[in-house]
């Protein structure tokens, strides 16, 4: 059974049950969430009331989303231990992210006038002292929310081929259907009670990844010490010679560089930056990192482990190696731990993109429709445009997420460039940076944004290394020399 018998094709009905029975909570916890979303506030901020735990497994479940349960297995299943190149890096940003971000955030964008969307953070502070708006603070506003929405099609469009990816393995229901089926759920719950329903379901879907993650390679390796292949080779010795082969390949700078460099990207990510913002207490934030730097540590590790796992258990190569973790869940386990472990892989899936589709549809509403359209709108008013415009991101990244071969690490990866690059100096020099300008905060985001869409359609040596890199220096330095040729005084 190396190659792996499934179990679920006379399981549908136990696996279909578990999927139902996840989506009743989710759609349960949004309908809570609805009842105690009164205002625009409350909608795209949860009023500012999460507590720690709340904040770190949400932010944590938001920022892996699908690659971790997707592309995390299925890199480890075809480089093995380069790997962990990505997971140090990644494990390094989420601690300095609530380190030096989290906290000061907080009390900031409290501030300076209540912000509730980044662009409104940055408008406000790089707004002259009286307080009164300005046109280089709109423009800092408007190309802010451009630029959040852009990248977030793309970002929620990679959660729907992860989606679709699952349901088209699981269910054999044709790619679309699935990626239509996906996006209808996350929606439905989001579009209901906003950040309140999208941290709650979060944190609950971080305990079910985490459960799914340490599940199967555990399983897995339990299955490697008593299997062996036509040869008589056990599959732990595979998995050795596997890895022994692995370590003999170099890994080039450029490639140890990129993979590490995710980690800069956690300062520019909104989903991210939005959960700091809706702490109770900045002091939580101490706790929170704790809580959060753990979770990511165990999830990686455990990601890790199911890839190489894989690729010792499947004595043919895998189509598609970002289905590994699927593939080992339909080898090993029984209707009942299946269903639960294919539920986390949704879970994954939508915790990402329920924040992606929140924050898009807090830039159309807070920082365009209120801020230049309907200035005197009532917040019944506000949070109904909230709800709607969740319903067009949602179309648009469904359009996206239309051809079956996207690669979701490599869709992942380039808006997770695009937000680190474009907003993570700016944020983090608005925090701690006093000669820090509105011209340099807009000079940032428009050259690292840029860097990342240009470099990403070149190829060939130094262009072979990941656009974050580029993308953030570049952002760095726009910040630091406009804001010193252009400087202004700030709140």
């Amino acid at each position: 059974m190396l190659q792996g018998e499934s179990l679920l094709h006379r399981a549908d009905p136990a696996v279909g049950a578990t999927f139902l029975a996840y989506m009743a909570i989710v759609l349960a916890i949004g309908l809570v969430a609805w009842r105690r979303t009164e205002n625009i506030g409350d909608y795209i901020l949860g009023g500012r009331r999460l507590g720690p735990l709340v904040a770190a497994l949400s932010a944590g479940a938001s920022d892996m989303s699908g690659w971790l349960l997707l592309g995390l297995p299925g890199l480890a299943y075809l480089s093995g231990l380069k790997a962990l190149w990505l997971a140090a890096g990644l494990l390094a940003g989420t601690w300095l992210n609530w380190r030096i971000v989290a906290q000061g955030l907080r009390m900031k964008s409290e501030r300076y006038g209540d912000s509730l969307t980044i662009p409104e953070y940055l408008e406000r502070r790089f707004s002259p002292p009286t307080g009164k708006a300005s046109a280089s603070g709109a423009a800092l506003r408007a190309v802010s929310a451009l630029f959040i929405l852009f990248f977030f099609t793309i970002y929620t469009s990679s959660g729907l081929v992860a989606g679709g990816k699952l349901f088209t393995e699981v269910f054999g229901l044709p790619y679309m259907d699935a990626v239509l089926i996906g996006c209808g759920a996350i929606m439905a719950y989001t579009f209901l009670g906003g950040f309140l329903a999208v941290s709650w379901t979060d944190a609950f879907q971080a305990i079910l990844m985490l459960a799914a993650l340490l599940i199967v390679p555990a399983m897995a390796i339990s299955a490697l010490s008593v299997t062996a292949d036509s040869n008589g080779l056990a599959a732990s010795q595979r998995l050795m010679a596997a890895l022994a082969s692995v370590a003999d390949q170099d890994l080039s700078i450029i490639s140890a560089i990129s993979l590490a460099a995710w980690g800069l990207g956690y300062f520019g990510q909104p989903h991210i930056l939005a959960r700091f913002m809706a702490l109770s207490d900045p002091e939580q934030a101490v706790s929170a990192r704790r809580i959060a730097t753990s979770w990511a540590l165990i999830g990686m590790a455990a990601a890790i482990a199911a890839g190489l796992a894989g690729s010792a258990y499947f004595t043919k190569p895998l189509g598609d190696s970002e289905k590994v973790f699927i593939m080992l869940v339909k080898a090993l386990l029984h209707p009942v731990p299946a269903g639960i472990c294919l539920a986390g892989i949704l879970a994954a899936i939508m915790s990402t993109a329920d924040s992606q589709l929140l924050v898009s549809s807090s830039a159309l509403t807070e920082d365009f429709y209120r801020r230049l359209f309907r200035p005197a709108a009532s917040q019944r008013e506000l949070v109904w445009a909230g709800r709607l415009t969740v319903i067009l991101v949602a179309a648009a990244a469904a359009l996206f997420a239309a051809d079956p071969e996207s690669r979701v690490l490599d869709m992942v990866g380039y808006a997770w460039a695009g937000f680190g690059a474009g907003f993570g100096p700016v944020i983090v020099l608005s925090l701690y940076w006093k000669q820090m300008s509105g011209p340099g905060a807009l000079a940032g985001i428009l050259a690292g944004s840029l860097t990342v869409i240009l470099w990403r359609q070149l190829e060939g040596g130094i262009f072979d290394l990941y656009e974050m890199v580029p993308g953030f220096l570049t952002c760095l330095l726009s910040c630091m020399a406009f804001s010193l040729l252009f400087p202004n005084r700030s709140r």
